[in-house]
């Protein structure tokens, strides 16, 4: 369905059902009203002066305006639609976001209790910066939503004091390691780790490889999707997309290995 936006609600179109309605927020619960078919309402605009027509009243209460209804509204209208980055959001919405801020205004969001609060968390520099930016989202999803006047985020005045420190330092396999690591591995896993080393690919992106991404004339690699606990979903971007030249060697390879799985 598509919707067109105001501060009131939104209308939308069910090509399921072929009706147009109204969709609107009473405090956190989220309320529907249907206006009419497409015959009766061949426009958008048709529809939304009808629905100006009805005098839909739209109470706002205190509650309505809560750090948690808001959530409740952003998971419904801007929760990215990639799963693996959903979870990690609603994970720190869960864990972290709602027992410190469910019941607090979001009007009532201030730089310096955020700040403070992301100093206690017993969490990461890189895990506090994330948690950071998803506030930064919900106050500017208050905003867009009209819960909040425009104007600047009071979450770019926090400060997280060492977000780029890492707690651990990555280890690095030097070459003679790496292949006494890989006469260990049997296939595919093997041949998995070798493309992963080489070509600097991701463990997601190496998982979800398929033998039609082998393009076996032009000696090349096509690497095009992740996948993330048995979800498979295109890479995130299209700088993620690529494609690679591979060696006759690591072509031999692969093809003994679709020969005798």
């Amino acid at each position: 369905m598509r919707a067109q936006r105001h501060a009131s609600g939104s209308v939308r179109y069910d090509k399921r059902r072929k009706t147009w309605n109204y969709l609107w927020y009473d405090g956190p619960t989220r309320r529907s009203k249907r206006i009419g078919t497409k015959q009766e309402f061949p426009t958008k605009a048709a529809a939304w002066k009808k629905v100006e027509s009805l005098e839909i009243q739209q109470p706002k209460t205190q509650d309505g305006d809560t750090v948690r209804s808001v959530i409740t509204r952003y998971e419904a209208e801007r929760m990215p639609s990639r799963q693996s980055t959903a979870r990690v959001y609603r994970s720190f919405l869960n864990n972290h976001v709602l027992p410190k801020w469910a019941d607090t205004r979001i009007q009532e969001v201030q730089p310096r209790p955020v700040e403070l609060w992301l100093r206690e968390l017993p969490l990461s520099p890189k895990s506090k910066t994330h948690l950071r930016s998803l506030m930064h989202v919900l106050v500017e999803f208050a905003m867009w939503s009209g819960l909040l006047d425009i104007s600047r985020n009071p979450v770019s005045l926090v400060c997280n004091i060492g977000a780029t420190r890492k707690v651990r330092k990555a280890r690095s396999l030097t070459s003679e390691q790496f292949h006494a690591l890989l006469r260990e591995l049997q296939e595919p896993f093997g041949t998995m780790a070798l493309l992963s080393v080489c070509l600097g690919l991701r463990f997601s992106e190496a998982l979800a490889l398929r033998w039609g991404d082998v393009d076996w004339l032009g000696s090349q690699l096509s690497v095009r999707r992740g996948i993330v606990e048995q979800v498979v979903a295109d890479v995130k971007t299209e700088g993620f997309a690529r494609t690679f030249n591979l060696t006759g060697e690591m072509l031999e390879r692969l093809n003994r290995l679709r020969k005798n799985p």
